[in-house]
């Protein structure tokens, strides 16, 4: 089952005529596909069949060409307004951004997003954790000392530095896909592999260094706290 694309803007449509244009599909095919994946009423069959002719005569550009006399409806002023509302909805679609200035076409919008702005969308960063204002005084009050003390002792303070971390590791680990590639010809039959889940025991493993690393599994039965640590 096809996802319905609402609203795309005007150059994407032209930029997907411009594509299969290229590929040999004819007009009527084209302006079936994008029907499908666009709605019926993204571009008459007309329309369609008239940018197939101006890429094929051997034009390029997918955006409005400005008219002669008509002065460009891309001002700072707009430009400005457009900038505003971005910032406002970061998550914002070319089609949510139309209602904002529904006397500007969406392809003007998107050329103003994307071109004047230069404006891209990106997702965001995984981090570990989310560190409170808390977390980044202490993290900032460490460092200052640790700064000092290497500058009144140096590098002998380095070698005093024990840092540490566990993690679980399981008894059995199963070879990945990626591990298993090997390099055979094209025609040679291939190997199957069977799926594995890691297995349900497991040891804890807690690794120290200062400018020595420590390894150390810990007994069955026993808890990790500080008596451990020590």
């Amino acid at each position: 089952m096809l996802l319905l694309i609402e609203n795309p803007a005007d150059c994407k449509v032209r930029a997907v005529i411009r594509f299969l244009s290229a590929k040999g599909s004819k007009a009527a095919e084209i302006h079936r596909q994008i029907s499908e994946v666009y709605g019926e009423s993204v571009m008459s069959d007309g329309m369609v069949r008239k940018w197939v002719r101006a890429f094929s005569n051997g034009r390029t550009n997918i955006h409005d060409e400005e008219r002669s006399g008509r002065p460009s409806v891309i001002i700072d002023d707009l430009i400005e307004k457009v900038d505003c509302r971005v910032k406002e909805n970061r998550r914002f679609t070319i089609s949510s951004l139309s209602k904002e200035f529904p006397a500007v076409s969406r392809s003007v919008l998107y050329e103003i997003v994307t071109g004047r702005l230069n404006y891209r969308k990106l997702c965001s960063r995984w981090v570990p954790k989310m560190l409170t204002e808390e977390h980044k005084t202490k993290r900032l009050a460490s460092a200052l000392t640790f700064l000092e003390r290497y500058s009144d002792e140096g590098d002998d303070f380095l070698s005093r530095i024990v840092t540490g971390d566990e993690t679980w590791v399981a008894y059995v680990t199963p070879e990945s896909k990626q591990q298993s590639m090997e390099w055979r010809h094209s025609s040679s039959p291939r190997k199957v592999k069977f799926k594995q889940t890691i297995s349900a025991q497991k040891i804890m493993c807690t690794v120290f260094w200062d400018r020595v690393l420590l390894v150390d599994f810990l007994p069955h039965g026993e808890m990790i706290n500080s008596a451990a640590y020590c």
